[in-house]
């Protein structure tokens, strides 16, 4: 038997430490040849460490956050062989890179950053859970069998406060075809519990979650964006009703074509307005002090995913038609959300577009994704009765949210800008003809 030492190599030039985001195996595991141990975050990417010998664990550096030096001992393993010994192990990763991160952050790479833990960890002993009722007579509870197990009929608003109560669905009887609150307060009461009205839940335990890995570099990119640039946002109300109409029209002849949202409509707009306000199309760079216009539009479309938010780009946007943009969202963002999103893909964006779709806002406050100079959210559709032209109409409107970097726009300029948008939005016959 003989211990190997495995030290963290060096993963990056300039590197001089990394942070420890996720561990894969546990002090008395035993772990084979090329076995994954531990994910490292740098500022530029995040690293599988995998161990170079075969063996048990022995001993591990430090806790998920915890920065490690390069060429400390990252873990301790007990290896069979005679021979083996502390060497410098050398899995250095193939390639790093770093990509933009929408609102103001930066981000690794969906293969590097899919190991992203947050770690929970509860101040006090989970509260045991509900004693069941004693047998009685009662109506069914409504169940349905499916592949052999008993799946109870609920809403996920039940099925959420029956978990918080630590209720067991199947323990609860009702009359009609499903679960519901009413039912979930029949049942404390049977049980000596007691609501005080519906919905009312026990209060969940305190929690203490560690910030680490993808979900610190974007609270440090944030914090970074804020910090250094003097947002200002504009709103402005732009009535889609004539949009959505031909929107629905499109998509009822689109044979082959993707379905078409808003967004692909909304990029067109901005493709076609910001040729006369190139000052929003730009990134700063404040360290040198240099504004560069950009002459195409990069849109850089803010993507959620399992992994914290992304930032896709689609390239060259002023020369796609809606239907060619549609299949760009939705490759774009599937490849983002799946973590398969090419390294081209998630970088060099000039401007973003933020949206939240059907959870969208009234109204948003985007945060500007350095080094960019503005940023727009989309906010929810809303029918609104307004008079027009002396007559009460009821209208499809929408705000849109345009934050600006103010060391670079101005406010006249964002204005300007925000009518131009607005003069190709509710008119789609010039948006779709221009």
């Amino acid at each position: 038997m003989a211990r190997y030492e495995f030290k963290l190599p060096d993963i990056g030039e300039g590197i001089a430490e990394a942070e420890i985001v996720a561990w894969h195996v546990k002090v008395g595991d035993t772990i084979g040849e090329d076995q994954q141990i531990a994910d490292m975050m740098t500022d530029k990417a995040t690293v599988e460490m995998e161990s170079p010998v075969a063996g048990k664990v022995l001993e591990l550096a430090g806790e998920v956050g915890d920065q490690i030096p390069i060429g400390s001992v990252l873990a301790v393993i007990e290896t069979e062989s005679a021979e083996a010994s502390p060497g410098e192990p050398t899995p250095a990763p193939e390639s790093v890179d770093e990509r933009p991160l929408g609102d103001g952050a930066s981000v690794p790479t969906p293969e590097q950053a899919k190991e992203l833990p947050v770690t929970a960890v509860e101040d006090k002993p989970a509260a045991s859970p509900a004693p069941a009722p004693e047998p009685r007579v009662e109506p069914e509870v409504a169940k349905k069998e499916s592949g052999g197990g008993v799946h109870v009929l609920a809403s996920p608003a039940v099925r959420a406060r029956a978990r918080d109560l630590g209720i067991d669905l199947g323990e609860v009887k009702t009359m009609s075809d499903r679960i519901r609150h009413s039912d979930l307060d029949a049942y404390l009461l049977y049980n000596g519990g007691s609501v005080s009205s519906r919905g009312t839940a026990a209060p969940r335990k305190d929690e203490t979650i560690k910030v680490v890995g993808l979900r610190r570099k974007i609270a440090e990119n944030m914090q970074e964006a804020k910090r250094r640039i003097p947002h200002f946002t504009l709103v402005e109300e732009f009535d889609v009703t004539d949009l959505e109409d031909t929107r629905a029209m499109m998509n009822r002849d689109r044979g082959s074509n993707p379905k078409l949202t808003l967004l692909p409509f909304l990029i067109t707009a901005m493709a076609r307005a910001l040729p006369d306000w190139p000052m929003l199309n730009a990134t700063y760079d404040d360290d040198a002090n240099v504004i560069t216009r950009h002459g195409a539009l990069h849109l850089g479309m803010a993507t959620q995913t399992p992994n914290g938010l992304m930032v896709p780009v689609i390239r060259d946007a002023q020369g796609k038609s809606v239907w060619d943009l549609a299949r760009d969202i939705g490759r774009l963002a599937e490849a983002a959300r799946t973590g398969k999103a090419a390294r081209e893909d998630l970088s060099g964006s000039s401007i973003t577009l933020s949206s939240l779709g059907p959870m969208g806002g009234v109204t948003s406050t985007p945060v500007i994704n350095r080094p960019e100079v503005a940023i727009i959210a989309v906010n929810k559709v809303e029918e609104k009765v307004v008079v027009i032209d002396g007559e009460i109409e009821v209208r499809k409107r929408m705000n849109l949210s345009l934050s600006c970097d103010h060391r670079v726009v101005d406010g006249w300029d964002a204005a300007n800008f925000m009518q131009a948008l607005k003069g190709y939005i509710e008119n789609p016959l010039r948006l779709l003809s221009a």
